[in-house]
């Protein structure tokens, strides 16, 4: 239910760790936040903004001259966003982490995450949305997530090649707020196995 200032009730209870990942101007950003705001205690975790606090020295994950330390300081990010999720759950706070992640690392950062419930939510919209969304928020912000051979297409590949767990939802049709609303009517569908595959 929706407040005089259009923003809905929390829920009160604590919901664990979510990981809400899926490409590039999918949504994640805004769809963690908006999820976050409905539980009472609620955090949301950027994945980002672990590679922000480095103040030199960062090798970002398409260098191609260092593809090896890319690839150590990306996992370091992601280790780091799983061990920070934890600590807020522990003591009592719902943690949204938003994050690219794709592919088996999905199934690492969850492993990572020592308390629960845990759930994953994937945002996959058409790659024809996902262009479209770009373009608007490139025009409108400057941002530009995809260069050269880095398409719209090849990073649903990158998602597509996610383990199937948790909650997968086509958001093509759907804005920020009706993709909350979906996530948390299908909640139990989101949360992950222990163990995990």
């Amino acid at each position: 239910m929706a407040t005089a200032a259009g923003r809905f009730h929390a829920l009160p209870v604590s919901g664990g760790v979510w990981l809400i990942t899926g490409a590039q101007a999918s949504g994640k950003s805004t769809v963690a936040e908006l999820l976050a705001e409905r539980f009472d205690r609620s955090v949301h975790i950027r994945g980002g903004q672990f590679y922000r606090w480095a103040v030199r020295g960062w090798v970002h994950f398409d260098d191609p001259d260092q593809p090896d330390e890319a690839r150590t300081l990306l996992q370091l990010r992601y280790r780091l966003s799983a061990l920070v999720a934890t600590e807020y759950a522990r003591a009592g706070f719902t943690a949204v982490v938003q994050d690219n992640i794709y592919g088996r690392d999905v199934v690492d950062w969850l492993s990572g995450v020592t308390t629960g419930p845990r759930h994953l939510v994937v945002l996959r919209p058409s790659v024809e949305t996902v262009a479209a969304r770009h373009e608007e928020r490139r025009w409108r912000t400057g941002k530009i997530a995809f260069r050269g051979a880095f398409t719209p297409a090849e990073n649903d590949a990158q998602v597509g090649r996610t383990p199937h767990l948790g909650l997968w939802v086509d958001t093509s049709r759907l804005s920020a707020r009706e993709t909350v609303a979906e996530i948390l009517a299908r909640a139990d569908e989101a949360v992950v196995p222990d163990p995990l595959p």
